[in-house]
């Protein structure tokens, strides 16, 4: 068999061109097979479909069409985020301005361990993420896989700059990973406030850091996963700063509403947080992983500091070579900041914040629709472009049903969240293409599913 070619390299484009009309023809014949947002017959039928292709995982000799069998199937079993009836979780579509940077930085490679594997993506990353953390008041920014490893370094970051005894103060509101990550650190149990409305009550929070003694951090959220809801930031910052605990901002959701002049006030007190988790896989429309956290303070960093003699020798750091050891809890990273770098560079802060602008109009217009249709009943005005509804009248297992039949048939994709003791459907928008049509759709298949 001959020696398969590299994707880098002189010869690497070449080699690239008729691999990626393989791709991509398996990628429309797929989408083109589901012909909707999800395969249809829930998991057993996906799963005897992707076994039928795969059939020997590691034969004896390759197969020639593996590529493209494999990519049909996985476009063919796949969620479609760009599908306008997709949209459940906040699971964006990707820019394919982002997705071309993103098999680039897969084709070159680089690993951001070291300056001598990435040389020019280092640079890159330390001009993106300065850049990035100014817009929200901070010092410096870390790249991360996503909302959930950016929470676990603000603990960490917390727990080595306060001590083990830090603890840990939020709502039912918070996202999982926060006690997830409170519990890996080995810190005290967290404390967790109601959320009767869905945000965290300052009032609430007062009390409970007047009670409490020792050193603690407040995680306040800035875009729920079940609602879109942000917590009323400025009242939790004064009461942090009265209080001496520190504040997190989980704005995993939310963060990026600073690119649009219109919604950017929802996020006033953001500044005031000593870290603040951002993820631009979701109001970012970046390939996945997207991740950031901000800090404030940029000593607190100082507690990743490591020191490997192959990657960054204390006399080639002296020398001036870049130390990239510190700038994450991983060792080899990808260089996710191009695909960043050129969204931020292509659209700008105008072309950014008219997407946002849309989805977020888009969401109110399904409210609209909710509003004023006699069989569904809407739970609130949305904050970000989430919306949460119902079939009036139905019981929590309609519910839960109605959401599991559309996925079954593969017509919808709807999320599901508990609020108020009740059980709701969950529609977030993040296609900046979705027209009043499609969401009509939406609300149609959802009434001739609900049974009366």
């Amino acid at each position: 068999m001959p020696t398969p070619p590299l994707a880098s390299g002189p010869e690497g484009p070449g080699a690239l061109r008729p691999l990626l009309d393989t791709v991509l023809h398996a990628l429309q014949d797929g989408t083109r097979a589901r012909g909707g947002p999800l395969p249809a017959g829930g998991p057993d039928a996906v799963a005897a479909q992707v076994r039928a292709a795969v059939g020997d995982v590691l034969p004896d000799e390759g197969h020639p069409d593996a590529l493209h069998v494999l990519v049909h199937t996985l476009a063919t079993g796949s969620a479609d985020p760009a599908h306008p009836l997709c949209a459940a979780h906040l699971h964006c579509p990707p820019l394919a301005v982002a997705t071309a940077a993103d098999l680039a930085a897969s084709a070159l490679n680089p690993s951001l361990d070291s300056w001598d594997q990435a040389p020019a993506a280092s640079t890159l990353e330390t001009l993106v993420t300065q850049a990035l953390a100014h817009e929200v008041g901070a010092a410096d920014a870390l790249v991360t896989t996503g909302g959930t490893e950016s929470n676990h370094l603000a603990l960490l970051l917390a727990r080595e700059t306060h001590g083990p005894r830090i603890q840990l103060v939020h709502a039912t509101n918070a996202h999982h990973s926060l006690g997830r990550a409170a519990w890996l650190l080995g810190l005290p149990d967290p404390v967790v406030l109601p959320a009767p409305t869905g945000t965290l009550d300052p009032a609430t929070l007062d009390k409970a850091l007047t009670d409490l003694r020792g050193p603690l951090l407040v995680a306040a959220t800035a875009g729920t996963t079940d609602a879109g809801l942000i917590d009323p930031l400025p009242d939790i910052a004064a009461r942090c700063r009265a209080h001496g605990a520190r504040l997190h901002i989980d704005a995993a959701y939310g963060g990026a509403l600073l690119f649009s002049e219109r919604h950017r006030t929802k996020l006033a007190g953001l500044e005031a947080a000593d870290t603040i988790t951002l993820d631009l896989h979701k109001l970012g429309w970046q390939p996945i992983a997207a991740g950031l956290l901000t800090v404030t303070d940029p000593r607190d960093l100082a507690a990743l500091h490591q020191r490997a003699d192959y990657l960054n020798a204390d006399d080639d750091t002296e020398a001036g070579l870049p130390d990239l050891l510190g700038r994450s809890l991983r060792t080899t990273r990808r260089p996710d900041i191009l695909k960043i770098a050129v969204t931020l560079r292509t659209l700008g802060r105008s072309g950014l914040g008219a997407l946002i602008d849309q989805v977020c109009a888009h969401a109110h217009d399904l409210a609209d629709l909710i509003d004023t249709h006699p069989a569904l009943e809407l739970h609130d005005r949305p904050t970000i472009s989430t919306v949460l509804f119902r079939p009036t009248h139905a019981t929590d297992d309609t519910v839960a049903a109605v959401r599991r039949q559309l996925l079954t048939d593969g017509r919808a994709v709807l999320g599901r969240a508990r609020l108020a003791d009740r059980l709701w459907l969950k529609a977030t928008l993040l296609n900046p293409h979705t027209t009043p049509q499609d969401l009509a759709a939406l609300l149609t298949l959802v009434e001739g599913n609900t049974p009366r």
